[in-house]
């Protein structure tokens, strides 16, 4: 379901579930290590996904279980406040 101006409905999601973020920044590095500060002790998987064509920017999927929709939001947020974030999905 794509959720946009016209749509009110919000998808049904089943907890807990696996969650993917889609982490853009542009020091391979950082971005691990900024995953890594927001995950904790938190089972995750990261992985590189790809570099964009000019080489600026870096993306990593990283992957957990949420057990809500409160502790997603939270993941979320933490991720896209961290400084060396630039792009969250």
């Amino acid at each position: 379901m794509i959720l946009d101006n016209k749509t009110q409905e919000k998808p049904d999601i089943k907890y807990p579930t696996q969650w993917k973020f889609t982490i853009i920044g542009k020091d391979k590095q950082k971005i691990q290590e900024a995953i890594k500060a927001v995950m904790g002790n938190k089972e995750h998987i990261c992985k590189f996904s790809k570099s964009s064509k000019g080489g600026k920017f870096q993306s990593y999927n990283a992957q957990c279980e949420v057990v809500s929709e409160e502790e997603r939001d939270a993941i979320y947020k933490e991720l896209q406040e961290h400084k060396d974030v630039d792009y969250l999905f």
